[in-house]
């Protein structure tokens, strides 16, 4: 957990955060605030779960701070430290829900005390929230999505182990089991075609019901729609339907009977492609490409078919790379900027290439193609052409010399993604370098005004948080460490050039408070904007 220690007297802070023993509680970090404003900052850009306030500071009270987090965040703790045994201060502080009011100075079982109640109370809430209860509601409420995605994702190819599989067929109320399972893959012929948008998914909602309605008397059923537009139904025979002799034949009976109900009552054409029996899961994803090569291949534009995929499956090529199209892809490897799997990738897909096409120059420019394509794409997405990028290196691409063997392809693959990284890598740091030069210039401009660091975020469109980390690795320091620099700077500029008063000063560097301008200026150098001036002149 992470506290913020909020006062405008430094040494009640130092002493707070530094000299007491908070790692015994679960404290991990505590971060100090000499203002309301730069608690603020910190909030914004840091995990906060406590806050420790005084109630009386410059330009913001400790309850107007607390009203300001509660606007944001409702969980964070907030403990009120004062001098001040005031009963209106007190009642205001149990308005806004503060854990506890202290007063100065607090000893240390009552301060620990305060912190441990804090602590106990946002495990409490954490936990309810992450109750199995909570968990299981929210299960139940986005079941249908998640059964969808995982038949997608299974459909694609994606591996899990045996173990992570039962536990998502039992978490998702999917009564499937290792073993045998056919597929069956329906097209909506183009009567389907006149309707639109939420009229489309009715109908495809429509017949997933007819389905599981039909087919689901002798087999269980779990329906998706997949990503070319055809509705896919994974079947299981129940326990205690016929035997493996009349299978096939009940698969074609109940796919006709679906195609006649979905003709009748909804007036539109299904063709339907039903595959062999084969071993869920490890098989489906194969089974699958070959039920969508059928639709391809053999149905074409006819309509209204019902087909068996064993019936013809000599005449249909299985020849294809089964890593090259594997979730995640190449192309959202490279958009996601995870380059040492990328080049897993590659070399996976080159393994396979010396494995089981080493002299075939068709798998080898299939290959080329693919990952040609998508480091032209990631180029034309970062804002910078693949010619420009590679420079003489195109023109083995542009020949085709790259695609006429695997080690050539493969040198070539490997050395362009090398040069995508580098030249990714400096078209961020160049970005970065963009936003700093835009914060400082338009902090060193409105200095007088408002420039916290919500302003400066909104001013460059990023979210506080990602601007201050942008800002801290590509500077070394935090923008609150820039900005009271600056303030500083600029201060003691105008007290040595010019005759304006110490409280105009503090104003045109953003002090509201002039008190608490020369406590921050005397923090910072050990003397005040006077005694500085004085010295100067």
């Amino acid at each position: 957990m992470q506290m913020i220690i909020v006062d405008d007297e430094a040494h009640w802070v130092d002493n707070l955060s530094m000299h007491k023993p908070w790692h015994t509680l679960g404290i991990e970090q505590v971060h100090k605030a000499y203002s309301a404003h730069e608690a603020l900052q910190i909030l914004e850009t840091h995990p906060i779960d406590i806050v420790i306030s005084d109630i009386l500071m410059p330009e913001m009270t400790g309850i107007e701070l607390i009203e300001r987090i509660r606007r944001y965040d409702k969980n964070i703790k907030c403990i009120i430290l004062s001098g001040h045994s005031d009963f209106e201060f007190t009642k205001e502080a149990v308005r806004n829900q503060a854990v506890d009011y202290l007063l100065k100075p607090p000893t240390d079982n009552e301060l620990f005390g305060a912190v441990k109640s804090a602590i106990d109370q946002l495990n409490s809430e954490w936990e309810s929230i992450s109750s199995y209860e909570r968990t299981q509601y929210t299960l139940r409420e986005n079941l249908p999505l998640l059964r969808g995605q995982l038949l997608l994702d299974a459909l694609r190819g994606h591996r899990m182990p045996a173990d992570e599989w039962s536990r998502k067929l039992e978490n998702y109320g999917l009564p499937f089991r290792y073993g045998d399972c056919a597929l069956l893959l329906v097209r909506m012929e183009e009567e389907f075609g006149q309707y639109t948008n939420n009229g489309q998914q009715l109908m495809e909602y429509a017949i997933i019901n007819m389905a599981e309605e039909i087919i689901g008397e002798y087999t269980e059923v779990w329906g998706v729609k997949e990503e070319h537009g055809y509705l896919a139904f994974l079947l299981q025979l129940k326990g205690d339907r016929p035997t493996d002799a009349g299978k096939e034949t009940i698969l074609e009976k109940l796919a006709m009977q679906l195609q006649y109900k979905v003709k009748q009552f909804l007036k539109g054409s299904l063709s339907i492609v039903i595959t062999e029996w084969f071993r869920f899961p490890e098989q489906l994803p194969d089974r699958y490409r070959r039920a969508s090569a059928y639709f391809r291949q053999i149905v074409g534009d006819e309509r209204e078919f019902v087909i068996r995929v064993g019936e013809l499956e000599q005449n249909i090529s299985q020849e294809t790379s089964d890593t090259l199209h594997l979730p995640p892809t190449l192309i959202t490897l490279l958009e996601a900027g995870r380059w040492d799997a990328a080049e897993d990738r590659l070399s996976t897909v080159f393994a396979e290439l010396d494995e089981r096409w080493s002299e075939s120059w068709e798998h080898c420019m299939e290959a080329g193609c693919v990952i040609a394509s998508s480091f032209t794409h990631l180029a034309h997405r970062n804002g910078y052409s693949l010619s420009k990028l590679l420079g003489s290196e195109i023109d083995s691409l542009q020949s085709g010399e790259a695609f006429t063997s695997i080690s050539k392809l493969r040198k070539w693959s490997l050395g362009v993604l090398v040069k995508l990284k580098e030249g990714t890598s400096n078209e961020i740091k160049h970005t970065r370098s963009a936003y700093v030069k835009k914060v400082q210039d338009f902090a060193e401009k409105n200095l007088h005004l408002d420039v916290s660091l919500r302003t400066l975020a909104d001013h460059v469109n990023l979210h506080p948080t990602h601007l201050s980390k942008i800002y801290k690795i590509e500077t070394g320091e935090g923008i609150s460490d820039y900005m009271s620099s600056l303030r500083m700077e600029r201060a003691c500029h105008w007290l040595r050039t010019t005759d304006k008063k110490v409280y105009q000063i503090s104003l045109e560097v953003g002090y509201l408070d002039p008190a608490y301008f020369i406590k921050v200026f005397k923090r910072q150098f050990g003397v005040t904007p006077q005694e500085f001036r004085d010295s100067n002149e």
